[in-house]
């Protein structure tokens, strides 16, 4: 697995490509010299985990022969204040689904993926708490 980073401009926006030449952007804030023209670093380990979760789940229901309508994760980071480096300290996990999903699938398959599957949670868990819980078909929020 190779990942390029190139430099886009003479501050720090840099273009990442992947070894089939999908690209992402990345950016700083202005407070470091960067001009917001993408995603920051930390940002992208939330959307590694996201993602890499999203996987899990979205695969495992998929086998199971479950019928989703639409699909959404959202994570949120809280990190240390006041100190470099600023690691992630909490991050939470929250998927929402739509469609005649059984609860009990939606569940295992959640515990499964961040308990057991999902690489990056298994990295960022060794410095932060991760939690997770989930809103099928708009009831309450269930945590896990």
């Amino acid at each position: 697995m190779q990942i390029q980073l190139h430099r886009q401009n003479n501050a720090v926006h840099l273009k990442a490509l992947n070894e089939d030449r999908y690209e992402v952007q990345l950016d700083g804030s202005e407070k470091i010299g960067g001009e917001n023209l993408g995603f920051r670093p930390m940002q992208m380990l939330l959307v590694a985990l996201g993602s890499c979760a999203s996987m899990d789940v979205l695969s495992i229901l998929q086998k199971q022969k479950q019928v989703i309508d639409s699909y959404s994760v959202y994570v949120d980071g809280e990190r240390e204040s006041d100190t470099i480096p600023s690691l992630f300290t909490d991050i939470h996990v929250r998927f929402e689904f739509q469609g005649p999903i059984d609860e009990k699938k939606v569940k295992r398959a959640i515990e499964l993926s961040m308990g057991t599957y999902c690489s990056v949670t298994k990295m960022l868990e060794k410095t932060a708490n991760i939690t997770s819980s989930f809103i099928l078909n708009g009831h309450e929020e269930q945590r896990i």
